[in-house]
């Protein structure tokens, strides 16, 4: 196709935005609605995920040191502890610290005990939870480790949460992704039945299909962009609102912590901007189809 034919076309596909105004804004704002409840869900998932995952790291294995170690030998099993390859980090907790931990500001009640009385021990925090057994029985193995104590069934239900949510996750998306694609090419489509004598003259005079598609397809690109656009802005404005909301009640603020919009800045536009080209392509090239054959 020659450059200034291009030209024109695009022209005309511009043009027939402010020629058609109503159905233009129309399917702006359907493309808006659907992906502002797209990245709305987007969001919640996102941050009931985070959620999830920051309590899995809370799922820890305490390893108890023989008694008979060391300060120093005890440090050297928590450095051994630290290698193995499921473990993301090894602290080392030494019998004073165990006491202070274990009294929790009740000295009057624990009076006398000494931190003798209790064991150096490591608190090992893990990359995978549901790796949790399988690398207590390495931690286990090694010289020094006198006991374990980790709680498998939490880290087992954090993993099969994480799971489920993963899988819920992408089939909602999808789901509603396939509803916004039907709604946006049936407004299209209206579009389209409106202009339906225009393109049937354009046959009648010999344009090619690509001539007579190029147009509408450079509309539909627009429209889907300034729709991803205004829906990404959108969501913004919306989460940063309620996150305000939520840390301003104290009783929400302690059952909620969301993430901060930034996390979210660049794959949120990076999919609003995806979604908006992707329905406005689709929609342009499958509702013109049927009124090509003239």
């Amino acid at each position: 196709m020659k450059s200034n034919n291009f030209g024109y076309l695009f022209k005309e596909g511009i043009r027939g935005i402010f020629l058609h105004g109503f159905m233009s804004f129309a399917a702006v704002c359907v493309t808006v609605a659907c992906l502002v409840i797209i990245g709305t869900f987007s969001a919640l998932l996102y941050n009931v995920n985070v959620l999830v995952e920051r309590e899995a790291a809370n799922a820890e294995i305490l390893a108890f040191i023989d008694e008979t170690y060391t300060e120093a030998e005890a440090k050297s099993v928590g450095s051994r502890i630290n290698m193995l390859d499921n473990v993301a980090q090894a602290n080392y907790v030494s019998r004073e610290e165990a006491l202070a931990n274990f009294v929790g500001g009740e000295e009057d009640t624990y009076q006398g005990v000494e931190p003798s009385t209790l064991r150096h021990r490591i608190r090992v925090t893990l990359e995978d939870t549901g790796l949790m057994e399988q690398t207590a029985q390495e931690i286990a193995q090694i010289p020094g480790v006198a006991d374990i104590n980790a709680n498998y069934e939490l880290a087992e239900g954090f993993s099969a949460m994480q799971y489920i949510l993963q899988i819920l996750s992408a089939a909602i998306i999808a789901l509603l992704l396939v509803v916004s694609l039907l709604i946006i090419s049936n407004t299209v489509k209206l579009a389209m039945y409106d202009r339906r004598d225009e393109i049937a003259i354009m046959k009648m005079v010999g344009a090619t299909n690509g001539f007579i598609r190029l147009p509408f397809v450079v509309e539909g690109l627009i429209l889907g962009l300034l729709g991803a656009a205004l829906a990404f802005f959108i969501l913004w404005g919306l989460y940063d609102t309620l996150v305000r909301w939520i840390a301003s009640v104290e009783v929400l603020n302690l059952l909620m912590d969301f993430a901060p919009f930034s996390t979210l800045l660049w794959p949120m536009a990076a999919v609003c901007g995806f979604a908006g080209l992707f329905v406005g392509l689709f929609g342009s090239v499958a509702s013109i189809r049927k009124f090509l054959d003239v």
